[in-house]
């Protein structure tokens, strides 16, 4: 750990830090009355305050007067950029009305791609910056966004870009994920293998092309892709050098998450109905579990993930807010802290963990994001709490007191 304060751009004085570290403790990563120093956008020092000598005047300062700092918060699975709302259709479940139902009336998720595939790319930007503020409230620094509502070529692209268009406007920092392997388009609803050759040797080279992408990912279901589909896709995706993930065992087990592992995915995602065999399939591949209690809340589900052998086997717990218009209409990853803990049961520490540390091994960015540690980025919140567990006990309190991304404050 470096010490030295004089090399700093800029010094957080009086913090009591939830470094996230597991080598400083197994929960918070504890550091209590510390200094922190940023330098050149990195993390550069972490001295208690009791070693702090006299600073020079020279380098800006903030004292804290004993507020939280943590990791910035990162969501590593949303679907932020879409077009319209589907409020109509969740007006109709609570009537008695089933999904199949509505999607014969063109609900379901072909009006949302019909929408996005409507909305020029301008406006489809205007609504995505909108919804985004309501992360960066929240103290987000990271965000993961997915494609998989245009399921055409110019359509992806289009969604790919905004996402792309995001980070460059915003203060955040945002991974890209291509998931044209959503859903059928009503051009293939009878084709889903052309539709997968389509995916492989149309779409994912293009975006590659563009460098537009990051990962890659595939619906792994049964109202989704087969596995063997699925596996077509992310094998694809490898050899283009993208990192991989899939949304696997969310309304049955279709062994998805074990095929997904043995690929090397960075993730697997939703899990309710994940078996022992694809737990110890994801321990050994490192693959991190995203669980979204948004999607399991807003659909009413029964099935649980198994949180107790994902613990058993040590598997990484990231949490997610999931943010679509069909499933997770969801815009508060605090609320999926609280959500994780309440449904979930998992511990307070356990959920932070899930949106700092192993959210970044989600995204492939554990070495730069997720911990107060130096060499990392300086990318961190300062809360006015007492202590971190309340960011999972209490929702819409707005704690966040500043957000400093790259070491520059960048919101209060």
């Amino acid at each position: 750990m470096h010490n030295d304060l004089r090399e700093c751009d800029h010094i957080w004085l009086n913090a009591r830090i939830a470094s996230m570290d597991p080598a400083v403790d197994k929960e918070y990563g504890y550091l209590e009355n510390y200094a922190l120093g940023t330098k050149d956008g990195l993390i550069h020092a972490l001295v208690p305050m009791p070693e702090v000598s006299e600073l020079s005047s020279s380098i800006p300062s903030t004292d804290l007067h004993r507020q939280w700092i943590t990791p910035g918060l990162i969501d590593p699975h949303t679907h932020l950029v879409f077009a319209g709302n589907r409020a109509n259709e969740f007006e109709q479940r609570l009537q008695g009305v089933d999904y199949q139902t509505i999607a014969k009336q063109g609900g379901g998720i072909q009006a949302t791609v019909k929408a996005t595939r409507e909305l020029c790319e301008a406006k489809l930007y205007g609504l995505a910056k909108q919804r985004l503020q309501s992360w960066l409230q929240e103290g987000v620094t990271t965000i993961e966004i997915k494609s998989g509502y245009g399921l055409t070529l110019a359509d992806e692209l289009k969604q790919l870009r905004v996402a792309r268009q995001l980070a460059k406007e915003l203060p955040i920092r945002v991974k890209t994920t291509l998931l044209a392997a959503h859903a059928l388009p009503p051009e293939y609803q009878h084709d889903a293998d052309g539709y997968i050759d389509f995916v492989c040797n149309t779409i994912i080279p293009a975006a590659v092309n563009q460098g537009l992408v990051d990962a890659v990912d595939v619906f792994c279901e049964t109202v989704g892709f087969s596995k063997a589909q699925s596996q077509r896709v992310l094998s694809t995706a490898e050899q283009f050098g993208l990192s991989v993930k899939i949304h696997a065992e969310q309304l049955s087990n279709q062994q998805g998450a074990a095929m997904a592992a043995a690929l090397g995915a960075l993730s697997a995602d939703h899990l309710e109905y994940l078996d022992e065999k694809g737990v110890k399939a994801m321990h050994a591949a490192g693959t991190v579990a995203i669980l979204l209690p948004g999607a399991f809340y807003f659909l009413h589900e029964k099935q649980l993930p198994p949180i107790e052998l994902l613990r058993k086997y040590r598997v990484p717990i990231a949490l997610a807010s999931d943010f679509n218009p069909g499933t997770s209409p969801l815009a508060s990853l605090q609320l999926m802290l609280n959500m994780a803990c309440t449904l979930f049961r998992l511990t307070p520490a356990e959920a932070l963990a899930g949106v700092t540390r192993h959210a970044a091994q989600a995204l492939g960015i554990a070495d730069e994001c997720g911990m107060i540690k130096a060499g990392m980025k300086a990318d961190f919140c300062c809360w006015g709490i007492d202590h971190p567990a309340e960011l999972a006990y209490m929702v819409g309190t707005h704690p966040l007191r500043s957000r400093i991304l790259g070491g520059q404050v960048v919101s209060a």
